[in-house]
């Protein structure tokens, strides 16, 4: 099974915002997901990752969460791929696509 989550974290909170950006918490979340060793794809609006469990991908939420536990308001949004009888979908999906274009897709 491939479990595919697209999600975005960040604290909303006055005491863990400065200014507009909360570029710094969302490092803090992506150093903890790309030591967990689940594959990931940053993207500007959110990350995707791809793990072969339900469970494994909410592990990866709560791992996230842990890293704004200091915030007193954090938003979260998610969404789910769930397919049974594949894996690598980060790659093949982008992969199917260039295919079909005969070229190359910046990614």
């Amino acid at each position: 099974m491939s479990v595919l989550l697209e999600f975005s974290m960040f604290p909303t909170s006055n005491e863990c915002v400065d200014g507009s950006s909360v570029s710094s918490y969302v490092s803090k979340i992506i150093d903890a997901i790309d030591k967990s060793g689940v594959s990931y794809r940053l993207t500007p609006m959110g990350t995707v990752i791809e793990t072969e469990t339900m469970k494994e991908a909410l592990a990866i939420i709560e791992l996230a969460y842990k890293q704004l536990q200091d915030c007193d308001r954090v938003y979260s949004s998610l969404k789910f791929d769930i397919r049974k009888n594949t894996k690598n979908r980060l790659k093949t999906k982008i992969a199917s696509v260039e295919k079909i274009l005969k070229r190359e897709i910046n990614h």
